[in-house]
């Protein structure tokens, strides 16, 4: 009897140690073939994006937004340049329309009211977000995704805005270096604003380096697609650098040298020791005017009867406040809208 046991009990402990077949490999085989998918048609998804991207509203919400982009990000690089650019343009649209807000007299004053405080006191109480347009509500909950933006221009044009990082990360990578290098550029110059109230938040120096910038950018790519766009801009950052704003002018009087701020004294003389172009020729002659008397400035001709002596330094400089001939917004984006 005690044999019969002790056989039986040795036979249990043998069989329990002998490897047992393996239903783990076949769950793996199993499992791998559940989560299997099929192929993403990227050529339909591609010919659908112009209408998945007309179909974004103010009623839709920053994941739609999201899953497009991810959708450009695949279908950018198997397009020619015109229908990039086309999507490009769609895009500019579509984020239009998805950041447009209807609001009554009270709802606007509301959201004024709510955005600024917010930014000056970021724990304001939830009471007052109640007071704003729903859509407003999603937006600010929702900012920062989707290259969504509030940004605040001063004069009460506080705004959603697409962030300039969008065009920066979505479509350069798959366009012309030289489109590239202008979008990049205008991304980072553009990530805050440089008016406020109709004031200059950027330094002389800033102005002088961001003009030279737009100078060599035309020297290096002369048949760029933004060559407009480009000279604009190094015109109206040599205006800023030589004369300000109406708000904010460099001088009173342009009298000469001590009717100048240092700082831009200093960078307009920078400018004048560069390499003979179209800049430091400017800087050059600005420089010239200062030391001028008063009858060689008298003697300046300009479009003016009556000519003030800024009316005299512009002609006598031939830098004149331009004027985008499409009359964009170079200074909100990445591109020129």
């Amino acid at each position: 009897m005690f044999k019969i046991g002790f056989v039986f009990l040795l036979g249990t402990l043998i069989s329990g140690c002998q490897p047992a077949e393996s239903p783990k490999i076949v769950n793996e085989h199993v499992e791998s073939r559940a989560v299997k998918k099929p192929a993403v048609d990227l050529t339909e998804m591609c010919q659908n994006i112009e209408k998945d991207m007309a179909n974004i509203n103010d009623q839709r919400t920053t994941f739609a937004l999201e899953e497009i982009n991810q959708n450009l990000k695949v279908c950018l690089p198997l397009l020619d340049h015109a229908q990039q650019h086309k999507l490009m343009q769609l895009s500019t649209k579509m984020y239009q329309r998805f950041l447009t807000v209807e609001r009554d007299h009270e709802q606007q004053i509301a959201f004024e009211h709510y955005a600024l405080e917010m930014a000056q006191h970021p724990t304001i109480q939830q009471s007052h977000f109640q007071t704003l347009n729903s859509r407003d509500q999603y937006l600010l909950k929702h900012k920062g995704q989707a290259y969504v933006e509030l940004i605040d221009f001063g004069e009460q044009q506080l705004n959603y805005r697409r962030s300039p990082d969008y065009l920066a990360r979505i479509f350069a990578p798959y366009l012309p270096k030289s489109e590239r290098v202008f979008i990049e550029m205008l991304a980072q110059q553009n990530h805050e604003p440089i008016l406020q109230n109709g004031r200059l938040l950027i330094s002389p120096q800033e102005m002088m380096t961001r003009a030279l910038f737009w100078q060599e950018y035309l020297h290096l790519y002369p048949n760029s697609y933004f060559k407009t766009d480009a000279q604009f801009l190094m015109q109206q950052y040599r205006y800023y650098l030589f004369f300000g704003t109406a708000k904010s002018p460099v001088s009173e009087t342009y009298l000469d040298r001590l009717a100048m701020p240092v700082d831009v004294l200093d960078a307009i003389e920078q400018l004048a020791k560069m390499p003979t172009s179209t800049l430091s020729a400017q800087a050059r002659q600005y420089l010239q005017f200062l030391e001028m008397t008063p009858e060689q400035k008298a003697a300046i001709q300009t479009n003016h009867e009556q000519s003030s002596l800024e009316q005299k330094l512009v002609s006598y400089t031939n830098s004149y406040a331009p004027k985008h001939p499409q009359n964009k917004n170079c200074f909100r984006d990445a591109v020129c809208i």
